[in-house]
């Protein structure tokens, strides 16, 4: 059985939360099975881009799991979801701004 979207979105922010780091929903998608994509802003103005990986990866159980798909600018990054927004207009989009760079998904990237 899949997880829903917008219930990872709702446990993946409250993982952000505990760890003292802003995360918040820029855009919301299908609850049920909108692709969804992280932006991790260093705030310095650099971002990585974290997204579903590609298929053949996923778990056994279905549930989904990530692949970095980008590291560069906000401005690139922006541009990138722009086109992301254009081609499927069910996904989400989740930002947090870590000046680490903490994209708290251990244990849900795809190894490639």
């Amino acid at each position: 059985m899949r997880l829903k979207s917008e219930l990872w979105i709702k446990a993946y922010l409250r993982t952000c939360a505990s760890a003292g780091v802003p995360a918040v929903v820029v855009r919301r998608g299908d609850e049920d099975a909108g692709v969804v994509f992280i932006k991790v802003s260093r705030l310095d103005g650099t971002a990585a881009l974290y997204g579903p990986a590609p298929a053949g990866l996923e778990r056994d159980s279905g549930e989904p799991r990530w692949s970095l798909a980008a590291t560069a600018s906000d401005a690139d990054i922006e541009a990138r979801l722009a086109r992301e927004k254009n081609l499927d207009s069910d996904i989400w989009i989740v930002e947090i701004e870590d000046p680490e760079g903490r994209h708290f998904l251990d244990g849900w990237l795809a190894l490639e």
